[in-house]
């Protein structure tokens, strides 16, 4: 009997370790989670570091963009929604209305934020100017275009600009002039390629608040007509004019006309010899820059 006792508890004791629910694996879940988590911050160090790469480069990012460097799969399948300012505020730098596109090799006028103010497109391989290209930017208050190819601008391609001010094409292979908006306070066209019969007579005349007028180094072979009382500095140095008459600057029926405004003119590197048309300057405060003798 005392042989039979121990052997049957070693039996019940069996039964029980089998009946036993299995061990819960919390471990392995906690090893899990913390897994994810890892990946989580690797995911989210990734995505910062690449922020601040753009942002380094200058560039602004869209939400819609940040979305997609998170790394959800579930984006992919999302079709890109439909935000004209995009493209452009990745290729250029846009800031509080202002839109920089120097020297990235953009041969067209890209499309601009409509809220835009100020455009600096300088040293580029534009070469047209369209009237598409600022059909529905009417708040643009600068234009810079310096450095770039142009050859053609389309007539009426600055006619919506009713708040522009400041436009340079300088540095270009213009042959002619666009019309004016009428606010323009100061126009850039030096080293272009443009002679007299490419500048219309009545091409500044109505523009009444022009003060600087640049048109330095091209080939213009006379003084443009029509120049507006408000200029106060006119650039015409290095061009191929020859001829200059009295109602150019004055009045000649008026020999009282004082042009009070104009502080400077640059006529040097011009074949003309300006002691031989002191008439031509005798309404002005100081004489012309350029040969006397």
């Amino acid at each position: 009997m005392k042989t039979l006792q121990p052997t049957f508890f070693l039996f019940v004791f069996v039964l029980l370790v089998k009946s036993a629910p299995p061990i819960q694996q919390e471990s392995f879940k906690l090893y899990d989670y913390d897994t994810d988590v890892t990946l989580g911050r690797l995911i989210e160090q990734d995505y910062e570091t690449k922020i601040k790469d753009i942002k380094k480069d200058g560039m602004n990012v869209s939400p819609n963009i940040t979305l997609r460097m998170q790394g959800d799969d579930s984006e992919s399948n999302v079709s890109p929604t439909k935000d004209t300012n995009l493209p452009t505020c990745l290729l250029c730098v846009c800031l509080s209305g202002s839109v920089y596109c120097e020297e990235i090799d953009i041969e067209a006028v890209p499309p601009l934020p409509k809220e835009t103010a100020y455009l600096y497109a300088r040293f580029n391989k534009i070469k047209r100017i369209a009237v598409s290209d600022f059909a529905d930017i009417t708040t643009l208050r600068r234009i810079d275009f310096s450095g770039n190819r142009i050859e053609e601008i389309e007539d009426g391609a600055f006619s919506k600009l009713h708040l522009l001010e400041e436009l340079s094409l300088a540095e270009n292979r213009l042959v002619k002039l666009p019309v004016l908006p009428p606010k323009l306070t100061t126009f850039n066209a030096n080293q272009n390629r443009i002679k007299s019969r490419g500048i219309k007579a009545n091409a500044f005349k109505k523009l009444t608040n022009l003060a600087y007028l640049y048109l330095g180094h091209n080939a213009l072979e006379s003084v443009p007509l029509n120049l507006p009382e408000s200029l106060r500095i006119l650039h015409l140095q290095y061009n191929n004019i020859t001829t200059i008459n009295d109602d150019t600057f004055c009045k000649s029926n008026n020999t009282r006309y004082i042009r009070t405004s104009m502080d400077e003119i640059r006529m040097e590197g011009n074949p003309i010899l300006l002691a031989k048309h002191v008439n031509a300057f005798s309404c002005l405060r100081t004489l012309p820059v350029g040969s006397y003798y």
